[in-house]
């Protein structure tokens, strides 16, 4: 077995190896930032013209953004009438008030903000027209517009998710539904990390408190 330097050939190729693939793991981290770098640049050019103006900047960040923007609206109201209109509202309230985005979060980051505050306040708005207006009759259509899974379940769970504090229910859907990152969550609602952190850890200590109610009653 040849040797270079006392070290065996075989060594030193896994030694070579390993260089290498850490070398394009690199190469592939850098391309990612690199890649993300250009997004970041494109969205800010696309808002800036937005801000002029731009038709056609307005409909560049709509498409980019709009099925997530619904998909958080469905998750919260559960109807997707709701959830259509609540969409069609955040675009229009963000693009009437794109000179108050900072920077400070990412673009999606603030229309998720958007889209849980109005959403919250559309559940509000409903259960209050629905307690003085709705005929008895409407209960069934009420309950097949909600989705199909378990919707005695998913009832249970949005109740629990509505009755929090306002503060606690934003940050708990933006990081456990949405999985957005506690930085995201304070600059897109303008709390302080560690504000966000205690909102979301008495959020899923109210919700434990209130499912476990409900999953005793479940299992008689």
């Amino acid at each position: 077995r040849g040797e270079q330097g006392g070290r065996p050939e075989r060594d030193l190729a896994v030694d070579v190896a390993a260089e290498v693939h850490a070398e394009e793991g690199q190469a592939r981290v850098r391309y990612r930032i690199d890649q993300r770098a250009h997004q970041l640049a494109d969205q800010r050019a696309l808002i800036e013209r937005a801000r002029r103006g731009d038709a056609s900047a307005h409909r560049a960040l709509y498409d980019a953004h709009v099925e997530q923007i619904y998909r958080v609206a469905y998750r919260l109201t559960g109807a997707e009438h709701l959830a259509r209109d609540v969409t069609q509202n955040v675009f229009v309230k963000a693009f009437a008030s794109l000179d108050g985005f900072r920077g400070e979060s990412a673009f999606g980051t603030w229309l998720h903000a958007i889209a849980v505050s109005l959403s919250l306040n559309e559940i509000r708005r409903r259960k209050r027209e629905w307690a003085r207006n709705a005929p008895l009759e409407h209960a069934t259509e009420l309950v097949e517009s909600a989705p199909r899974s378990d919707p005695i379940l998913r009832d249970k769970v949005m109740e629990a998710v509505n009755d929090l504090p306002e503060g606690c229910r934003a940050v708990f859907l933006m990081h456990d539904a949405e999985g957005h990152t506690h930085q995201e969550i304070a600059a897109a609602l303008g709390v302080t990390v560690g504000t966000s952190k205690a909102q979301l850890s008495r959020a899923r200590g109210k919700l434990r408190v209130a499912l476990a109610m409900f999953a005793e009653e479940w299992k008689r």
